[in-house]
């Protein structure tokens, strides 16, 4: 088969809907959208200070719930996969997720892929929902949707964390299929969970060619032990960059939105990168954001320590035919299915006004080196 990218829409407000006739036109391995919340960037900096894109939109929190979207998505096109990037098992009891997946498998007639994920704080400690032990209580949700799905007549079971007592779900997968599942991680035991048990994986946080390699070494390792065959587990993944010449690249880091993307990157990723990060060597990026506590006094210190040469090592960074480069490397050393995302577009309105062409002038580019042409 022919290679294809994969596509995605915004869940926030304003949501363009007239995306999808390109997104469904067959240019597209998948349809990927986000289920948050909250987004990554903290009020303090979503102002008029730091960025114009906030003349424009007064909040980047304004967003639809995820698999709302998904159904709508599905109820729209006919052709390509829709897939929740990603999902996450604290926010919403398994058994709903087993029932809401089955719906839109059948608004999408089989098209519809259940990602999941253990979860970020930003989106659930602020709502007072208990977030203690996300990566067991991840395994034990992936077991409940499971049993769900797969059992005839009503389920008992008693785990730490779910509870079923002749609990029923007797809506049939779509033509006996039950929805693939994939993964959101990069955490060893993540990786094995989804191994184990997953039908596709998307890695998570900032990552070199050699990190990519290392964690799909440990997928395959996870699923030969579980007598799996690890080609069968599809290999999605943000190619995360900066889409420009020398001269945008150059005005892109000095924009504080560009800057906070470090927010989102590990201490140590940039410690192995030789570089000091502004929140500390123990800083665990995503997974340590938190939006109620990133005042305005602590990103102006954040800004003011970040290195713009960290931020070019944290991100890919080049003309669209560069990032087309960069990406074929991916697609080489495993990974099927790529969505080019250009946070360049976060450097303001100017910058936003471009990206997509960027986008898809890299995508073409892409498609072009990965298929021969």
């Amino acid at each position: 088969m022919p290679f294809k990218p994969a596509g995605y829409i915004r869940t926030t407000l304003p949501v363009d809907l007239s995306v999808l006739a390109d997104l469904d036109s067959g240019r597209f391995h998948s349809i990927w959208m986000a289920d948050h919340l909250v987004s990554l960037w903290p009020d303090s900096i979503w102002t008029e200070e730091f960025t114009d894109l906030a003349s424009v939109n007064p909040s980047p929190h304004r967003h639809l719930d995820g698999l709302a979207m998904a159904a709508t998505v599905a109820a729209l096109t006919k052709n390509t996969p829709i897939a929740t990037s990603v999902v996450d098992t604290a926010r919403r009891h398994p058994a709903m997720l087993a029932q809401t997946a089955l719906t839109i498998s059948h608004l999408s007639k089989g098209r519809f892929i259940l990602g999941l994920g253990s979860g970020e704080m930003e989106n659930i400690v602020p709502y007072g929902i208990d977030f203690s032990r996300p990566v067991a209580r991840f395994e034990e949700a992936l077991k409940v949707i499971r049993l769900l799905w797969e059992s005839q007549g009503p389920v008992t079971f008693d785990g730490q964390f779910y509870k079923l007592h002749h609990a029923r779900l007797d809506t049939e997968p779509y033509e006996g299929k039950a929805p693939p599942i994939w993964v959101g991680c990069s955490g060893p035991r993540m990786l094995k969970i989804t191994g184990q048990n997953a039908d596709g994986w998307w890695p998570v946080g900032t990552l070199t060619l050699d990190d990519y390699a290392a964690q799909l070494a440990a997928l395959h390792e996870a699923a030969e032990r579980a007598g799996r065959d690890p080609a069968a587990i599809t290999k999605a993944g943000f190619v995360t960059c900066l889409i420009g010449d020398d001269g945008e690249i150059a005005e892109m880091i000095r924009q504080p939105l560009v800057k906070a993307f470090l927010l989102q990157v590990r201490g140590d990723f940039l410690a192995a990168q030789g570089f000091t990060h502004p929140m500390g060597a123990d800083w665990k990026g995503i997974h340590d954001i938190d939006p109620r506590v990133l005042t305005r006094e602590r990103i102006v210190k954040f800004l003011d320590d970040v290195e713009p040469c960290a931020v070019l090592a944290a991100l890919p960074h080049g003309t669209p035919r560069r990032i087309a480069e960069i990406a074929k490397a991916y697609v080489v050393a495993g990974m099927q299915a790529p969505k080019i995302l250009d946070y360049g577009g976060m450097a303001g309105l100017a910058f936003g006004a471009k990206s997509a062409a960027k986008v898809r002038e890299a995508e073409d580019l892409l498609i072009a080196l990965v298929n021969g042409a």
